[in-house]
C-alpha cells in the first residue's frame, strides 16, 4: 500500500465492521472449543475470514488482507478433514488476538501498517505445523511483485522486498 490518505472516515467505519467480525471469530472459535470440528463454527469461521479479507482489499491494507487470507487458506483444508482442534485452537486464537492488534496498529491516514511480520509468520508456521501442512508464505509486496521472496521476514512489510526467481525460504 502506498502513503496516499484513505477518504476520511473509510478507515474508521472499516475498523468497527472489522472489530464485529473479529468477534465472531472468536465466537466461532469459542465454539470450536466447546465442540471440536463443528463444521457449522468452521463456516463461519472462513465465512467471517473471508469477508474480512476481501473489505481489506476493498481499501488496500495489504499487509492486514495477506495474514487474513494466509490464515483462511491454512484453515479450509483443517476443517474440511475436520482436523480443527485440540492444540492448534490455542494458535488459532493467538492469530486472531495478532489480527485484532494489526487492526489497530494501521496508520489512520494511510492504513499502513508499520510493523515487521516476524509474530504472524511464526504464528502461521506453528499452526501449520500443527494442522499438518506446509508453511505458508505471507510476504505481501513479494507476492504482489511475484516471484519467490528474498526477505528474512524481519524486515518492516513497508519496505518492498526484491523478488528473486531460484530463492527459496
Amino acid at each position: 500500500m502506498d502513503n496516499t490518505a484513505l477518504p476520511n472516515g473509510t478507515l474508521q467505519d472499516f475498523l468497527l465492521d472489522a472489530q464485529v467480525l473479529l468477534s465472531g471469530a472468536q465466537e466461532c472459535l469459542q465454539h470450536l472449543e466447546l465442540i471440536g470440528n463443528d463444521p457449522d463454527a468452521c463456516l463461519c469461521l472462513d465465512e467471517t475470514l473471508d469477508t474480512l479479507a476481501h473489505r481489506c482489499d476493498k481499501l488496500a491494507l495489504s499487509e492486514v488482507a495477506q495474514f487474513t487470507r494466509t490464515l483462511q487458506q491454512l484453515l479450509a483444508p483443517a476443517c474440511s478433514r475436520q482436523h480443527l482442534d485440540g492444540a492448534a485452537l490455542p494458535v488459532l486464537g493467538a492469530c486472531l488476538t495478532l489480527l485484532a492488534w494489526q487492526l489497530e496498529l494501521l496508520d489512520p491516514q494511510t492504513g499502513r501498517l508499520g510493523m515487521d511480520i516476524e509474530e504472524q509468520q511464526a504464528l502461521l508456521n506453528e499452526l501449520a505445523s500443527l494442522l499438518g501442512q506446509p508453511k505458508p508464505q505471507t510476504c505481501a509486496p513479494c507476492q504482489t511483485l511475484g516471484g519467490t521472496c528474498a526477505h528474512a521476514h524481519v524486515q518492516p512489510m513497508s519496505q518492498h522486498c526484491q523478488p528473486t526467481a531460484g530463492n527459496s525460504n
